[in-house]
């Protein structure tokens, strides 16, 4: 029976083979994400994701109410059809933080999401497509809220 010393040996010489094989998510990709999430303007977003301003398109569909009854628990869905997505997002313009979903599409994955969101005040939401060639694509929707999900 392996010690606890020797079975931390071997776990740690397993992870430093798949860090070095390109295996383990690296700090590029949390940079990238920290960046995303942290910016509090769509502009900020978008220059987080390397990317200009984005083309509205009627090929991303964006899923929300008129009136959020609960800005604390707001329904809200992005999809398309659309070949050659990297990844869909959910923008909310008037929160602290404006990237409030991201989700990464591939070829296996029905590019097609929903979530709950916390919408602080009435707001434009929008759904953002990022494309495999760099091009940003988006839909908009102003959502109303009456009662204030973030402590309004």
């Amino acid at each position: 029976m392996p010690t606890r010393r020797e079975t931390l040996t071997q776990t740690l010489a397993v992870a430093g083979l798949l860090a070095s094989a390109g295996l383990l998510p690296s700090a590029a990709h949390a940079a990238y994400s920290k960046a995303l999430f942290d910016a509090k303007t769509p502009s900020e977003v978008y220059k987080a994701l390397g990317a200009s301003a984005p083309v509205e398109s009627k090929d991303v569909i964006l899923t929300a109410p008129d009136i959020a009854e609960n800005g604390a628990v707001v329904p809200l869905g992005v999809s398309t059809a659309l070949s050659g997505v990297k990844a869909l997002l959910i923008l909310v313009e008037k929160n602290p933080n404006t990237a409030t979903a991201l989700f990464h599409v591939s070829d296996a994955v029905e590019a097609n999401f929903t979530t709950r969101a916390k919408l602080g005040q009435s707001s434009d939401v929008l759904a953002v497509a990022q494309m495999a060639d760099g091009r940003l694509l988006f839909a908009k929707k102003e959502v109303k809220v009456t009662l204030g999900g973030c402590g309004g």
